[in-house]
């Protein structure tokens, strides 16, 4: 029973929102009704599929494994970048050498190319994504809205750009680190309100640790008092016993 219990609790908090910000915008937004909600509800239903993803994408993207998965996304891209970039700046260095394999160069560059513009792509879902689960209330957050620009230009330059251009404008994405410091910063807030509650629960728990031990205490009392008044009675009654015989 008590594995069952931690196994509910385990799920419940996985499934829980981290971000103290997370968790006031789901409030919110179960409180209120956005131009989306109203639009699935009027067509669907509430008991319809679509309503179902809608719910469950807001919760995975509220929750501690959709800020890591973004933290792994935003880290590969950088990464995936960079990597790009260098090996840009090599083919440039060493074009003319006379044993530079330059179509292999060119071939990674391209292959990293092709990553860099699926990671724009998953971006571009992710931003999507959002607008479905949250509605257009999400762009209340002026860090949304930033975040938002740096993925659209990402995934124009990708798209339309090729050559130095692309390789200049990439280094917008960038600006993504700024998304994890954000989301780093938030994990800090989070964690010191959880352990804020937490030790708001634990003064509780000592102060009804308190009650019942005291309640305890009189209980004995109260039973040690009744045992002597029956022993004082049993006593009285033989005593009384012998002097009438």
């Amino acid at each position: 029973m008590a594995d069952v219990d931690a196994e509910t609790q385990t799920a419940a908090h996985e499934s829980t929102p981290l971000l103290p910000s997370d968790r006031v915008y789901l409030h919110r937004l179960r409180q209120s009704r956005d131009f989306i909600a109203c639009h699935i509800v009027k067509i669907h239903g509430e008991d319809s599929w679509v309503w179902l993803v809608r719910r469950q994408l807001q919760r995975f993207l509220a929750s501690k494994w959709g800020h890591y998965f973004v933290i792994l996304l935003v880290s590969a891209d950088i990464s995936c970048i960079f990597a790009d970039f260098l090996v840009s700046l090599h083919i440039c260095e060493h074009a003319g050498d006379k044993d530079f394999n330059l179509h292999a160069w060119r071939t990674a560059n391209d292959v990293l190319g092709f990553v860099s513009l699926a990671f724009s792509c998953l971006f571009m879902a992710e931003l999507l994504g959002s607008i479905f689960a949250f509605g257009f209330d999400y762009f209340r957050s002026k860090f949304h809205i930033f975040d938002a620009l740096v993925i659209i230009a990402a995934f124009i330059i990708d798209v339309l750009l090729r050559g130095p251009l692309e390789e200049a404008g990439s280094l917008v994405v960038v600006f993504r680190l700024w998304r994890i410091f954000k989301i780093i910063e938030e994990f800090s807030t989070g964690a010191a309100d959880e352990l804020e509650e937490l030790q708001e629960r634990i003064e509780a728990l000592e102060r009804e640790k308190d009650e019942v031990v005291k309640e305890n205490q009189q209980l004995r009392y109260r039973t040690g008092y009744a045992a002597e008044g029956d022993t004082t009675g049993g006593t009285n009654g033989h005593n009384g016993g012998g002097f009438g015989q």
